[in-house]
């Protein structure tokens, strides 16, 4: 799943990629914003982004089985 991290004063969003479910991720959001500490989210390759949640503008979760589409070579 993907998801995109605004935060605030910032010109550019956080996006990670994690296998965390949707339900995870909107706790640990919350209680980042809720207690002022820190969400921490863990991306595919093991990873850890952290931002305080005090400076957390938005939240976007992306699709939680979204299917991506490539190209491969031979």
């Amino acid at each position: 799943m993907e998801i995109k991290v605004g935060i605030q004063y910032v010109n550019r969003e956080v996006v990670v990629d994690t296998d965390e479910s949707a339900a995870s991720v909107e706790k640990s959001f919350s209680d980042a914003v809720e207690n002022g500490s820190v969400l921490t989210l863990t991306d595919n390759r093991g990873r850890r982004v952290m931002i305080p949640g005090e400076k957390i503008a938005y939240l976007e979760l992306g699709e939680e089985n979204a299917r991506k589409v490539g190209f491969g070579s031979l």
